[in-house]
């Protein structure tokens, strides 16, 4: 059997993260949001680096030093929806039958040869990824453990940079000869995003699988606060998704809708094949229609209990990257169903993948776990899966 072919395209960046950043502290009130799209910081979103001084009246710099007391960063780490996604399949499924591969975007600067030289050490092959005459893509990244009783949550500042430069026109046509097409957090790669239908419509016209996992999409947040989030140049968009993964709020932002189930019956009219919604640490809601995963209706799964008591006791990791990688333990049980014979995955057991995965990004700092052998990640996260198989059994 030939080797499944994966191939991505999106946000890939440099984070900056910040961790025990107090989201009640005096220094950050005054950078807090006011009215949706202005700028300023909420919990769990992101804004650009631009709109956010324009919002505080301060130099970047300035109000960082302000917010973190002047101190550097926890970490740098590689980072991003489609990168980060990609590195977790590749350490989950078997080298010699899957093949992941990234296409985007970097500066030739510090930050760009840091990308270039951290993604050196991960199983996923640049398939072009070249360094270009503009600042690295980066986001800097504060975090509050502490938040929400404890379950921790994060803000996004962005710059989009070399970014901007990555359009359809880069897309070779290798990337869509591939088994599985995965489009991550193209609303901060904007060229893509704006022509995703029609990106979508040439991988399903090649037999491609196609995957969408989202971000917040602070561009389309701050032209228009009425509107639904566009997704490419218009809803076909949806009908030639295989399999859709966003969060609860980006769900209400493309669809328009003010609940979870208007939501999904949105999703389910514009004919979206499969659907994952993540809701932080609440349950997360699921179904397929049968095309690609065998049909359910209505699934609805728990978060990790073991992870959850755990993070009651062990602190230094954070939520940086838990839905990125949620998306990548979610195509990896897909690919590693695909290898074992089956024709439609099980969406339950994709979810139980791809749940666990997400809490494990818990123990660490930023999104990117980096192993000291191939199958470290695996063997790290079994216990956590056997764990949660039994608690929904039960």
């Amino acid at each position: 059997m030939s080797k499944i072919i994966v191939s991505g395209v999106g946000c890939c960046l440099v984070d900056m993260l910040y961790n025990d950043i107090d989201f009640r502290s005096n220094s950050l009130k005054p950078c807090l949001s006011v009215n949706r799209g202005d700028g300023g910081l909420t919990p769990g979103h992101l804004v650009f680096r631009e709109e956010f001084e324009e919002f505080c009246g301060k130099p970047f710099d300035t109000v960082l030093r302000e917010i973190t007391g002047g101190r550097s960063h926890d970490k740098i780490n590689i980072g991003g929806p489609s990168i980060v996604s990609l590195i977790n399949i590749a350490q989950l499924v078997d080298k010699n039958q899957c093949e992941v591969r990234f296409y985007g975007r970097g500066g030739n600067d510090e930050p760009g040869k840091y990308l270039i030289d951290s993604l050196g050490k991960t199983p996923v092959i640049l398939g072009d990824f070249k360094l270009i005459a503009k600042p690295t893509p980066s986001t800097v990244v504060l975090s509050d453990p502490a938040y929400e009783n404890g379950h921790g949550e994060r803000m996004f500042i962005n710059s989009i940079a070399a970014a901007w430069d990555y359009g359809p026109e880069n897309l070779g046509n290798d990337f869509f000869k591939s088994d599985i097409v995965v489009f991550g957090g193209t609303a901060l790669v904007p060229r893509i995003h704006d022509n995703l239908t029609s990106l979508l419509g040439k991988a399903k016209a090649n037999g491609c699988r196609t995957v969408v996992n989202t971000v917040f999409d602070f561009r389309s947040e701050k032209s228009d606060l009425c509107d639904r989030w566009p997704l490419g140049e218009s809803d076909d968009s949806y009908s030639l998704v295989d399999l859709l993964i966003t969060d609860r709020e980006e769900a209400l932002r493309l669809s328009g809708e003010r609940s979870s189930d208007d939501s999904i019956r949105f999703f389910r009219e514009k004919n979206v094949s499969s659907l994952i919604i993540t809701n932080g640490s609440k349950n997360i809601s699921a179904y397929s229609d049968g095309r690609f995963f065998t049909a359910v209706d209505n699934l609805e799964m728990p978060v990790s209990k073991k992870v959850t008591d755990e993070l009651q006791t062990v602190r230094g990791g954070d939520t940086t990257g838990c839905g990125d990688n949620f998306a990548g333990g979610v195509i990896a049980s897909v690919v590693n169903q695909f290898n074992s014979g089956i024709s439609l995955p099980d969406l339950r057991e994709a979810c139980s993948r791809g749940i666990v995965s997400g809490g494990f990004t818990c123990f660490y700092l930023g999104g990117t776990f980096f192993e000291d052998h191939p199958g470290e990640k695996r063997l790290k996260i079994e216990p956590y899966y056997e764990a949660y198989r039994r608690q929904i059994e039960d």
